[in-house]
């Protein structure tokens, strides 16, 4: 460490033993997980007023760039996390970009101004351009795979500032191209050079505390349908039922996420991509189930301008995109899962969806179908952890048994 208490920037060990999430990366999801919660109040609030599709839209966007802004931190910091103070201050400029993109979610989503989650975002990104510039100074090995991410971080943030001035229409063309513009930066960033040093099981775990601390918005959610149900004791029976079945829904898609380890997934550039982008569908299914419990509680007091089947579809809807996407990433590459099980779960999952043309039994066949995908899950594993077992007694009994003496 120099006398200025930096320290160098070099690369951090892929086969680091013991690696785990270091406190400012927890406050950092702590700091998203407000982000998360203010786009999923707001999501509730637009789709009790009716305004459906518009409200899906603009919590897409927002969950874009709160999500975008997270996995990059995520694997920025599994391959080059010094923990001096500079790296914590420039992390901690993050945090406030996050706080002002948190300030911008009602006004994008109510009133269709980005301005302010723009600027956050910003933030958030050109803070993170230092710190790949500085690991290019401190690492020569991955001098000019960093330098691409802050040259292409730099080039798409302008853009996203220049976007600020176009009309409407042309701003509502414009965000998807951007978006690809974004998501295009890692593969052209590590292609074709040294790919940065990831940590495959901090990765893992980085991702598994994400999404674990977005289903908990769920158990609030839970939570305050039992509250509304002591305060208005005419409708207690049916929000108790509520949150009952809200509780084993989040607990079941907790226990389906963590069924299998995940790390394993990324072993190579494009499955790193897979595993990180396709994140995106199970951090958004998660963080707008709380949205969907709150719909159902709102429609339960009559202050809901929605249709049953659509009150329906705002829970049943995350729950079956979640499962299917945590299927794609880590259940279907699975091998000792079995085809039989496989059937089962996307069977389920597709089951969930569907069950909103039954509004009146849809979350409770939603509850119930989550943990019989739990079930099949758990069944399967202990069929494989037998298999295993008896494998190796028959290895053991084989290297035991006296071979064939010599004539």
């Amino acid at each position: 460490m120099s006398t200025t208490g930096l320290r160098r920037m070099a690369p951090r060990d892929p086969a680091e033993a013991h690696r785990a999430a270091s406190p400012l990366e927890l406050l950092f999801d702590l700091v998203f997980v407000v982000a998360v919660g203010f786009a999923a109040t707001n999501l509730h609030e637009i789709e009790t007023e009716g305004h459906v599709s518009s409200a899906i839209v603009s919590y897409a966007f927002v969950f874009f760039a709160i999500w975008w802004a997270w996995i990059n931190f995520t694997w920025f910091a599994t391959s080059f996390d010094t923990d001096d103070w500079l790296y914590r201050v420039t992390t901690f400029v993050q945090m406030g970009g996050v706080l002002v993109l948190a300030a911008g979610v009602r006004p994008l989503m109510v009133d269709g101004d980005p301005a302010i989650v723009v600027v956050g975002y910003v933030v958030m990104r050109l803070a993170l351009v230092g710190q790949w510039l500085r690991a290019a100074a401190s690492a020569p090995g991955y001098r000019r795979t960093a330098l691409r991410y802050a040259v292409g971080i730099v080039v798409v943030q302008a853009l996203w500032v220049l976007a600020l001035v176009l009309p409407e229409a042309a701003l509502r063309g414009a965000i998807p191209v951007l978006i690809l513009l974004e998501v295009l930066v890692p593969p052209v960033a590590e292609r074709g050079s040294r790919t940065t040093p990831w940590h495959t099981r901090h990765i893992a775990e980085r991702y598994s505390l994400f999404t674990l601390i977005v289903l908990g918005e769920g158990l609030v959610a839970s939570a305050s349908a039992v509250i509304d149900g002591l305060e208005h004791t005419d409708h207690l029976g049916s929000l108790l039922v509520l949150a009952a079945a809200g509780l084993v829904i989040v607990a079941g898609l907790w226990w389906i996420y963590f069924a299998r380890e995940q790390h394993a997934r990324i072993r190579s550039l494009p499955s790193a991509l897979v595993f990180g982008y396709g994140h995106y569908v199970v951090f958004a299914a998660a963080g707008a189930l709380p949205a969907g419990i709150e719909v159902a509680v709102s429609a339960d007091a009559g202050e809901a301008d929605l249709s049953h089947v659509t009150v329906a579809a705002t829970i049943a809807v995350p729950v079956a995109l979640f499962v299917l996407a945590v299927w794609a990433l880590a259940l279907r590459p699975s091998l000792s899962l079995g085809w039989n099980a496989v059937v089962v779960v996307l069977a389920a999952a597709v089951a969930v969806a569907a069950s909103v043309v039954v509004p009146a039994v849809s979350l409770v066949a939603t509850a119930v179908l989550v943990a019989a995908i739990v079930v099949v899950l758990e069944v399967a594993d202990r069929r494989r952890r037998l298999r295993t077992r008896a494998g190796s007694g028959r290895a053991v009994s084989r290297r035991a048994r006296p071979g064939r003496r010599p004539g």
